[in-house]
C-alpha cells in the first residue's frame, strides 16, 4: 500500500498547487475587471477565458437581487470554494495517503 499512499499524497499536493495558481488567476481577473483593461490584450483574454467557465454557472445560481448592488460576489464564492477544497478534501487525501504509507 506504500506506493498507493505516496501517489495519493503527491496528487493531493499537486492539486493544492493548481488550486493556489487558480486563486491567483481569479485575483487577476478581479483586478482586471476593476481597471477596465483592454479586452484584446492576451493576458486579459486568458484571465477571462480561465475564469468565465467557473463564474458563469455560479452567477446563474445566484439570486438576481445580488446583482443590483453593483458588486460581483462570484469571485468571493470561488475563493471560498477553493479554500474549502484545500482545507477539507486535500487534507483528507493527505491524511489518508499517510495512513496508507504507514500501513504498507
Amino acid at each position: 500500500m506504500y506506493p498507493l499512499g505516496s501517489l495519493l499524497v503527491s496528487v493531493a499536493k499537486v492539486l493544492s498547487i493548481l488550486l493556489t495558481i487558480y486563486q491567483y488567476i481569479v485575483l487577476g481577473a478581479v483586478i482586471v475587471s476593476w481597471v477596465n483593461a483592454d479586452p484584446h490584450n492576451p493576458i486579459v483574454r486568458f484571465l477571462r477565458q480561465s475564469t468565465e467557465p467557473i463564474f458563469r454557472p455560479i452567477r446563474n445560481l445566484m439570486p438576481r437581487a445580488m446583482f443590483r448592488t453593483g458588486i460581483d460576489f462570484t469571485p468571493l464564492i470561488v475563493f471560498l470554494a477553493i479554500v474549502l477544497v484545500q482545507n477539507f478534501v486535500i487534507s483528507l487525501m493527505i491524511h489518508y495517503g499517510q495512513k496508507l504509507m504507514v500501513a504498507g
